[in-house]
């Protein structure tokens, strides 16, 4: 038994994301919100699995996420953070706007 599958298999790109991906994903979530992750990639035309469209969006693609080394301030940040909370890093990026905790 167990849960069904995220995706089908078969059809589905594994892989690097291409810039025309990219674009269609960013697309799709500008008019139509981030809704249904499992729904989402036949909707906005990829072929790719809701959680791959998820991760994407989440870790790379989103408008408010910052870029580049972290300011003093949020290294300091992190490591009272760390001191406190130990190694609970979605916690931490919690605290840093911008930032995920695959950053982190």
């Amino acid at each position: 038994m167990g849960r069904s599958p995220c995706c089908e298999k078969e059809h589905t790109n594994k892989g690097a994301w291409t810039k025309e991906e990219d674009q269609r994903l960013i697309a799709y979530i500008r008019a139509n919100g981030e809704g249904c992750w499992r729904s989402l990639p036949k909707a906005a035309g990829l072929l790719r699995c809701g959680k791959s469209c998820r991760l994407r969006w989440m870790n790379y693609l989103r408008p408010d996420l910052k870029r580049g080394n972290f300011t003093d301030d949020e290294d300091e940040l992190i490591i009272r953070l760390h001191s406190l909370l130990g190694n609970k890093w979605s916690l931490i990026a919690g605290q840093l706007p911008g930032r995920t905790d695959n950053e982190i």
